[in-house]
């Protein structure tokens, strides 16, 4: 009996607003734009969260990033006048031995992986492409995240016999080698030729990018990789770069040194002992850390405060929709007074009347919240291929957005629906 009567007055109350069509969709599209603004802007925001996340997941959680930096002096320096004395170069950064010391001395280090960035032309016939020459050790690629296409990488055997071997990026071998096998040639780097064996896939950073010198205008995927051993061989540890008119020398051992530790743990003690480390061994600032674990804990904090932010302003959306809600409630109370009367009249109760009335604002609620969520799961989508950029629609977003929908309903309803309950019977039927 309990169930019939509710169904009973569901279907009145759908009859009520189906007789004022265009003022039920009027009234609908507050919370549907509510709804809508609520999930595509939370997914706007995941999918920029989630693709600099990415970023920073690709140097490592469990690793340390050293990385030589000028001295602010010598900077000036050079900015001034050159790099010092003629026939001087200026030496600073990490060394062989810090990595060393690194590796024996730190709690927790997995591996330390050295490496030498230097700016040079590669050249393959009549191409000639500027990029990154960088000197490092096999197992460079299980500590970065790298994808080997083709071929192999580097081999302890190239190490130990300093070969002219080198494995080049997808990018710079469509740049270089567009119509031929890579894998069957050799490229010229200064005065030597270098075999290619194996071809990689790899998202070079700016951070790597400005190791070796500014390179604007070209992509960061110019990167050829040869041992470590072969780099200090061919190009000796002072490297010359020549401008219109001047030159700059310089004496950096290593442009970077990655250490990986063993898990995430390891990482937060290592980070205060490398430092330390570091600084008994360097007198002037020529060098910085970066730890991708604190960047990443830094990037979801700021995910979560931008979700909040962007939910906050979503939400005042579906508040102005509950603030028509009510507003049209009110009127349709007014509106409906002689009726409310004559069911009254008839032996309706309060809770009746006040029945109807919040059914009535339910369905325009929740009928605009699943419309919103369809449009709202509908607008990135659109957006992702209007912009290239990530979006993502979480379960949670939509189900938040639409419960609140839901909730709206409810609470902006409930005061008319109790307004329109506690009308007096005898003066509502008298009213015109």
């Amino acid at each position: 009996m309990l169930s019939f009567q509710i169904i009973s007055t569901i279907r009145l109350g759908i009859k009520s607003l189906l007789l004022h069509k265009l003022r039920s969709a009027l009234t609908m599209l507050g919370i549907i734009f509510g709804v809508c603004s609520v999930i595509a802007m939370l997914a706007i925001g995941e999918g920029a969260s989630y693709a600099a996340q990415e970023e920073i997941k690709k140097l490592g959680s469990n690793n340390i990033l050293i990385r030589s930096l000028k001295p602010p002096e010598a900077a000036r320096q050079q900015a001034s006048g050159g790099p010092g004395p003629r026939g001087m170069s200026l030496k600073y950064g990490l060394t062989y031995e810090d990595g060393a010391r690194l590796q024996s001395t730190i709690p927790g280090v997995k591996r330390v992986v050295p490496m030498r960035i230097i700016r040079e032309n590669v050249r393959f016939g009549r191409n000639e492409v500027p990029c990154q020459v960088i000197g490092t050790l096999p197992f460079y690629t299980e500590v970065t995240s790298v994808d080997l296409v083709r071929g192999r990488f580097l081999s302890d055997l190239d190490e130990l016999h300093q070969n002219n071997v080198c494995v080049i990026t997808t990018g710079l071998a469509q740049r270089l080698l567009p119509t031929e096998d890579p894998l069957q040639h050799s490229v010229k780097i200064d005065a030597f030729y270098y075999r290619i064996v194996g071809i990689i896939r790899e998202t070079a950073k700016a951070e790597q990018r400005a190791q070796a010198g500014k390179m604007e205008g070209q992509p960061l995927d110019n990167n050829v990789y040869i041992p470590l051993s072969t780099s200090r061989t061919r190009f000796g540890e002072v490297l010359i770069r020549r401008t219109a008119g001047s030159f700059e020398a310089e004496e950096v051992q290593l442009h970077q040194v990655t250490v990986q530790l063993q898990d995430t743990a390891a990482v937060e003690t290592a980070d205060p002992q490398i430092r330390t480390l570091l600084k008994r061994f360097h007198d002037q600032n020529d060098y910085e850390l970066v730890v991708p674990l604190e960047l990443l804990r830094a990037a979801e904090a700021t995910k979560r405060r931008f979700n909040i932010v962007l939910g906050s302003i979503a939400a005042i959306s579906l508040l102005v929709g509950g603030i028509g809600i009510m507003n049209i409630m009110l009127a349709n109370v007014t509106e409906r007074t002689r009726e409310i009367g004559v069911r009254r009249a008839l032996g309706a109760k309060r809770r009746d009347i006040t029945m109807q009335f919040l059914v009535e604002t339910v369905v325009l609620s929740v009928g605009g919240g699943i419309i919103g969520v369809l449009v709202g799961m509908l607008t990135p989508v659109v957006v992702s291929m209007a912009t290239e950029m990530k979006t993502i629609v979480t379960l949670w977003s939509v189900l938040v957005a639409f419960g609140i929908s839901g909730a709206v309903g409810i609470i902006f309803g409930l005061y008319p629906a109790r307004a329109a309950a506690l009308l007096d019977p005898i003066e509502a039927l008298r009213h015109e």
